[in-house]
């Protein structure tokens, strides 16, 4: 059972999903798969307390410049 069963936002339905989170930390950014509830209504993502600690774990790391555990997928540009 999920702990909401209606949007905390907009009272729309929730179901469960994978989804991508995208995370900057500096200059980097890392993508992430990890599983969310989501509104069916308004698109709010709610994710485990586990999952938000993974986040914020990452985002330390990527700010620190520490990249061990991931794995470099492409490059990311911006105009000059």
């Amino acid at each position: 059972m999920m702990p909401f069963e209606k949007c905390p936002i907009c009272g729309g339905e929730m179901v469960q999903k994978t989804v991508k989170k995208v995370l900057h930390g500096g200059s980097d950014t890392a993508i992430l798969t990890v599983d969310a509830e989501v509104c069916l209504h308004c698109g709010e993502r709610l994710y485990s307390m586990e999952t938000v600690r993974l986040f914020e774990e990452i985002r330390r790391k990527l700010k620190s410049g520490n990249t061990d555990g991931l794995r470099v997928v492409g490059k990311s540009y911006e105009p000059a």
